[in-house]
């Protein structure tokens, strides 16, 4: 059988059980769209190079304590790059946060997307889908990170669905 054929024989088994579900899951009440705000406080340590690894890149661990609307604790790993000009660079990195967020506790995953370019970071930082544990099951949404003379303030525009 080609892969077209199966490609489209497998969408016509699997999109009725699909939208069943999805009705399933529209039903159960509205979902919570919120944002949240508050600041964090970080500690970095840099990790060693892996053997046979460029060193043009960095690694490291940062631990993060939340305050404001989300209270909680986060694990990142990031690597990062930076170039011969001054205040240029990229990082990419995973965050674990383990957090109350609406009164709903849980862990969910951020996924960070990082650039600089003459010390302006443009930043895509968001929920990796289905990573949401416990009563953030289902959560989703954007995390935005500012910092003001040396002090890190986030807003977290977020979705979780109803506990109906």
């Amino acid at each position: 059988m080609h892969s077209k054929s199966f490609s489209t024989l497998a969408c016509s088994l699997l999109a009725p059980a699909l939208l069943s579900f999805a009705t399933t899951q529209s039903n159960k009440g509205t979902a919570v769209s919120a944002t949240a705000k508050g600041t964090f406080d970080t500690k970095v340590t840099p990790q060693p190079a892996a053997e046979g690894d460029d060193h043009a890149f960095s690694r490291f661990t940062v631990a993060k304590q939340f305050h404001g609307d989300i209270e909680g604790t986060s694990k990142v790993q990031m690597l990062a790059a930076g170039t011969a000009v001054k205040d240029s660079g990229g990082y990419v990195a995973l965050e674990k946060v383990t957090a109350t967020v609406a009164g709903r506790k849980g862990t969910f995953i951020l996924q960070h997307m990082g650039t600089m370019k003459g010390g302006a970071f443009n930043l895509n930082i968001a929920v990796v889908p289905d990573s949401g544990t416990d009563q953030l099951t289902g959560i989703s949404g954007k995390f935005a990170i500012e910092i003001k003379d040396g002090k890190h303030f986030y807003a977290f525009d977020y979705t979780l669905p109803s506990t109906d």
